[in-house]
């Protein structure tokens, strides 16, 4: 609980803009899945890198936690006060900085979502290529090491972030990285806090690399007999060196609830969305050879999305998905979890996934970004089941187990936040005792988001 010393010490600083309201406790206490937490303490809305420097030496003065707030779309739970204190929400935060066309860079505040980075762009024949799905901060998605549909081709969050501004625990203000191409200087401190969930720093500036507005764009979708041929399609097309800029995997169930939801009328069976980045003459060559590994892997149809109306309608319809899924099943919640393992045991991984969810009597469709090994399990449970809930959750940990024993990671994309901490020792054995060492020398009084990424932290 915040000392009502502490909360007027925090209001000199910051004014109307500490909040202890109620309402806006309750929206920076809730989750998009079934990790749930208390409220926060309070809720601060900085504007600069100054004011947030200012708050965490307040933080350190009166003992209380602090935890990064962008737009609250994360899976895993790492935006929710486990133990109280203070959440730093950065809407206030959300401009572009500085443009760099020529270097093909831009500086921007972490509160800036990608879809209004990307409108910013819209004249520059730029683009910032990151695509989570939601909405997401892009602070959040560094701090998450985010990545999406177009990782198969553009890479992630880490592959994107040139440099990054960072206030630490006691208020220092540092820089990282530089706008040059490469650095053999030192530490790679960016890749430290890229990833880091909030836990060692909270990111005030990042800057980003940015690629060129494709020429045309090629969509197709594939229609398969089984999930098995769709993902060994995946990996062949992988392995003849085809470059997909996304390659999504839908099984039955996930493409009966987007049809119902979006409006679609893809057939009931397993399905590829496959896109093409690149020049006009290129993308013919791309789908020709893609159309001739799909039909050698036994797909049923293979149709274009030639107008751009279609291609946005069809991967508007991919980014709902998961509210889609969920609308499937009315007053159900979601234990939503993601491994991503070698191409070469993706089969493996997903067959065998398949089979365990249909064995437990819940319902989870599995989609995912499988062009890079990557995929998801929607379970959806009666909230109020504890049975239902308890199976879900072993599920999860059996398909992380799964990806571990095929050579993978408990998470590709979505994070650990407290929801994966359990997990977290099996994937990294003793490598867990430097992160610790790490986060002490950074954090030493265990204020920056505590409970997060490394289990047993005080």
């Amino acid at each position: 609980m915040l000392t009502d010393t502490a909360l007027a010490d925090l209001r000199a600083l910051f004014g109307d803009r500490v909040s202890v309201a109620g309402p806006v406790l309750a929206e920076h206490g809730q989750s998009e899945s079934l990790v749930t937490a208390g409220l926060p303490d309070a809720v601060v809305f900085p504007s600069s890198t100054d004011e947030v420097a200012a708050f965490a030496r307040w933080s350190t003065q009166h003992r209380v936690p602090l935890i990064g707030w962008g737009a609250g779309t994360s899976l895993k739970g790492h935006a929710l006060a486990l133990h109280g204190g203070v959440v730093v929400d950065f809407r206030h935060m959300a401009s572009v900085i500085e443009l760099r066309a020529e270097d093909r860079l831009v500086r921007v505040q972490p509160g800036i979502t990608r879809e209004a980075l990307n409108h910013e762009l819209r004249t520059t024949g730029l683009m910032f290529p990151v695509d989570p799905g939601a909405n997401a901060t892009l602070g959040g998605m560094a701090a998450t090491r985010a990545s999406g549909t177009t990782a198969v081709r553009y890479g992630t969050m880490r592959d994107n972030v040139r440099g990054l501004t960072v206030v630490l625990a006691d208020g220092r203000v540092i820089q990282t990285g530089t706008g040059a191409p490469k650095s053999s200087a030192g530490y790679d401190l960016t890749a430290l806090f890229v990833g880091s969930e909030g836990t060692l720093g909270l990111i005030t500036e990042l800057t980003l690399r940015l690629h060129g507005q494709p020429e045309a764009v090629a969509t197709a979708v594939a229609t398969f007999g089984t999930v098995s041929a769709a993902v060994d399609c995946v990996i062949a097309t992988m392995q003849m060196g085809l470059s997909p800029a996304r390659i999504e995997f839908l099984d039955t169930d996930t493409v009966a609830a987007c049809n119902a939801f979006s409006g679609l009328a893809l057939p009931l069976a397993p399905q590829l969305l496959v896109e093409f980045h690149g020049h006009s003459e290129a993308l013919a060559e791309d789908l020709r050879r893609f159309h001739d590994i799909a039909m050698s892997h036994g797909a049923k149809d293979l149709q274009s999305a030639d107008k751009p109306e279609d291609r946005t309608r069809l991967w508007a319809a991919r980014h709902a998905a998961y509210r889609a899924i969920l609308a499937s099943r009315p007053g159900a919640k979601a234990v939503v979890t993601d491994v991503c393992v070698p191409i070469s045991a993706l089969a493996e991984a997903v067959e065998d996934t398949r089979a365990d969810i249909a064995a437990s009597g819940i319902r989870g469709p599995i989609l995912g970004h499988v062009g890079d090994g990557n995929f998801h399990a929607i379970l959806l449970v009666d909230p109020a089941d504890a049975g239902e809930v308890a199976t879900a959750k072993a599920l999860a940990a059996r398909m992380a187990e799964r990806a571990l024993r095929l050579g993978g990671t408990i998470t590709g994309e979505h994070g650990v936040g407290f929801g994966k901490l359990g997990l977290m020792p099996a994937e990294h054995g003793a490598a867990l005792g430097v992160m610790a060492a790490l986060k002490h020398a950074l954090d030493p009084l265990g204020l920056m988001n505590p409970g997060k990424v490394l289990p047993g932290q005080p």
